[in-house]
């Protein structure tokens, strides 16, 4: 096994879930902070508690995505084919 078909391997396996696991759960806190934003009409300590789940959840996808992307650039860079890609682009 060559050390591009293991840094391979470990993309695909380690990375890439771990990437949409957390990036899922970035989702999660951003639709409980539309909820969140959405259910409290009147109370403004709801309303901004919401509006920080929504930001957090937005950043922490962005993350996510930033973190896929320099992944596949790094793999790209030197050559390593990247077969264990989850997200479409």
């Amino acid at each position: 096994m060559t050390v591009f078909a293991l840094l391979d391997k470990i993309s695909q396996y380690i990375l890439n879930p771990l990437i949409l696991l957390v990036f899922a759960i970035a989702l999660v806190v951003f639709f409980w902070g539309i909820v969140k934003f959405i259910s409290s009409e009147t109370a403004d300590a709801s309303r901004e508690e919401g509006k920080r789940k929504i930001f957090w959840g937005l950043f922490g996808m962005f993350i996510m995505i930033s973190a896929y992307g320099l992944i596949r650039l790094i793999l790209n860079t030197f050559g390593i084919p990247n077969t264990g890609g989850y997200l479409p682009f």
